[in-house]
């Protein structure tokens, strides 16, 4: 079985830096603690919910289940819906250009193990709502306003 052809390299292939709609899909990992699972990124070194670009023939569901396990070594099952993301131009270091939606879950571990592939994920560490790093974009600073609005019961 070949592996799936990247959407992103593919459409980047087609359109080169010019600006496009990329749709992602994430979500929230929390402990017994009831902190949150918050990735180190190895594109831009800060923080964010694990998720990433939805490919070619996946739901959002599957994308998330999908980019969980490759980026924290955790086997996740989709809960409930947090929100979807949608204010959000991003400019990546490589010239691309892009408007981001992205649909964010509560997600529950089911099975596998925290695993860091030290490119994709640098870090993952369990963060308390009242104490989150600096993210990396302002859909993942929106997110977070969201559980900390829920937890707080506002």
């Amino acid at each position: 079985m070949g592996e799936k052809p990247n959407y992103i390299k593919w459409i980047r292939s087609k359109v080169g830096h010019e600006k496009i709609i990329l749709i992602f899909a994430g979500g929230c990992i929390f402990n017994e603690k009831e902190e949150v699972l918050l990735q180190r990124r190895g594109d831009t070194n800060k923080w964010g919910f694990p998720g990433g670009a939805i490919e070619l023939g996946e739901t959002p569901e599957m994308a998330v289940i999908r980019e969980a396990k490759e980026e924290t070594g955790l086997d996740v099952e989709v809960g409930n819906l947090i929100g979807i993301y949608t204010d959000c131009d991003m400019k990546y270091a490589s010239g691309d250009e892009a408007q981001s939606i992205c649909i964010a879950y509560e997600l529950k571990v089911t099975g596998g193990e925290l695993f860091c592939d030290r490119e994709e994920t640098l870090e993952l560490k369990y963060f308390s709502l009242d104490d989150l790093p600096e993210l990396f974009c302002k859909q993942h600073a929106e997110l977070a306003k969201d559980i900390q609005r829920k937890a707080k019961n506002i």
